[in-house]
């Protein structure tokens, strides 16, 4: 039997503001223990919540930034569940009425090879107060509390069940994460827990409509373990289904050790929670005045910087896409070309895409702390174009920049310099190679004269390895194909 998967994200990510949701106390990472902790957060008797303004208008920019409708009148709820770390037996959410309703995330994802651009309908962005913390690790036989994370501000992102595959919900955890810190309102660190995804899985037969029992593996922290735990999470539940058995709903969490989710407890709904409106805290009342004074203070948004990189540079809308993923990216492209030129727009984005990022990769760098800086890179670009080095020769210089980690506009020159890089131009230094290489390998010669065209692509390495790669490959050509038909 052939088995459709089906995956819907619930992403939690902690708005970036000074304060609690609704409390005055600090949100800093790494505090000692409860001292991040105010009454509000401890649920003191006499106690009220104040919602935080700056919460509310981080939760307007992400709306506005998928498209989504920003609801006029929203409402606060109390989810109730009993947990340790939950003082007050209640946590503060929305329920019926969201802030953010609806909106679509475009990424990019292989598949079969290919590169495809793929939508996804997200459900609903909700506020709502993180819970705090249960330590386990040093207390022998005995749980510690740590409320520093009480209260802290988390706008929770859902998704529609549309993703297909483990690297489809990658793809759109990623897009996700650099969209909310292109914005500023997160972050971003999933180490800190400041961005943590639950992945909502089930198997279904191929052509089936109806949803097969879906299991929630909580609190990923990175992209890999969200890529491990789904595709073990779908291998557990076929073999389940296979060998008779019926999957449960439950949550589930994923050890990275042993590579396998285990479960956690019985999946909770909607009516478990009890939830109701919580009498402590007004309708929350956006006008259209307030979107509008939240949206003039907003950054270019990727979608749009894609459509004017594709209009203003004649960008691929492959490259487009790729560039702005991240707002640091999308910067540094755009200084290298405003320091090489718009004929060089290309190019850049070829090296951004191909050297810059796989260094960047291997190193673990994030392009802000890229050794190399974009004027740097624009003048490489600029040696290529004119024909100082050839693109071979360019990835050396460039590997060598990397290396050198200097502040110098020039590094480029000084390195081709230094180390004797310059691309042989000269018409008469390259026919005394090319003759040379034409005596040295008749065999070739003949083959091409004979119609074998590829045989001229024999000579051509002979040649680049008499100059150690220094000749000018075009006119290296050229004078080949003369020489060999005359």
């Amino acid at each position: 039997m052939q088995w459709e998967v089906v995956i819907g994200l619930e992403t939690h990510t902690q708005l970036s503001t000074q304060s609690k949701i609704f409390s005055g106390s600090p949100t800093r990472f790494g505090a000692e223990p409860n001292t991040q902790a105010s009454p509000v957060d401890l649920a003191l008797p006499g106690v009220l919540p104040v919602l935080n303004k700056g919460a509310v208008e981080r939760a307007i920019q992400f709306g506005l930034a998928i498209g989504a409708t920003i609801a006029p009148r929203s409402i606060f709820a109390r989810k109730n569940y009993f947990y340790p770390d939950l003082p007050k037996g209640y946590q503060i959410s929305q329920f019926e009425i969201p802030v953010v309703q609806g909106g679509t995330m475009s990424f990019a994802v292989e598949k079969d090879g290919k590169t495809e651009i793929k939508t996804i309908n997200l459900t609903r962005a909700h506020l709502e107060e993180d819970a705090g913390k249960s330590l386990h690790e040093d207390y022998q036989g005995m749980t510690g509390i740590d409320l520093n994370r009480a209260g802290t501000p988390l706008l929770e992102i859902v998704t529609e069940p549309e993703m297909r595959s483990a690297a489809e919900a990658v793809g759109y955890a990623k897009a996700l994460h650099s969209l909310v810190m292109w914005l500023g309102i997160c972050d971003g660190n999933m180490q800190e827990g400041s961005f943590r995804c639950d992945a909502n899985v089930s198997v279904r037969p191929v052509g089936q409509e109806k949803f097969g029992t879906r299991c929630e593996i909580k609190n990923l922290n990175s992209f890999r373990f969200l890529e491990e735990a789904i595709n073990y999470e779908v291998r557990r539940q076929i073999e389940l289904i296979e060998d008779g058995g019926t999957v449960v709903q439950e949550t589930r969490l994923y050890d990275p050790d042993k590579k396998e989710t285990r479960s956690m407890r019985s999946k909770e709904d909607a009516q478990d929670y009890r939830y109701f409106p919580d009498p402590d805290l007004p309708p929350l009342a956006i006008s259209q005045e307030w979107i509008e004074r939240v949206k003039a203070t907003m950054p270019e948004l990727p979608a749009a910087m894609r459509e004017r990189f594709v209009a203003e540079y004649a960008l691929p809308e492959y490259d487009a896409m790729v560039l702005t993923q991240s707002k640091g990216m999308a910067s540094y492209f755009e200084a290298v070309v405003a320091a090489a030129g718009k004929e060089q727009a290309k190019p850049a984005a070829n090296w951004l895409m191909g050297d810059v990022a796989s260094t960047l990769n291997r190193e673990d760098t994030d392009i802000a702390d890229a050794p190399v800086k974009a004027a740097q890179l624009a003048l490489l670009l600029k040696r290529i174009a004119d024909g100082t080095i050839s693109n071979k020769i360019a990835k050396e210089v460039f590997a060598g920049m990397w290396e050198a980690r200097s502040d110098k506009d020039s590094l480029a020159d000084d390195i081709i310099e230094a180390k004797g890089l310059k691309q042989i131009s000269d018409s008469g230094a390259l026919e005394a190679i090319v003759d040379q290489v034409l005596a040295a390998n008749e065999k070739s010669v003949a083959e091409f004269r004979a119609g074998k065209e590829q045989a001229i692509n024999a000579l051509i390495g002979q040649a680049m390895k008499a100059t150690r790669g220094k000749a000018n490959p075009a006119q290296l050509t050229e004078l080949l194909r003369k020489k060999l038909s005359s």
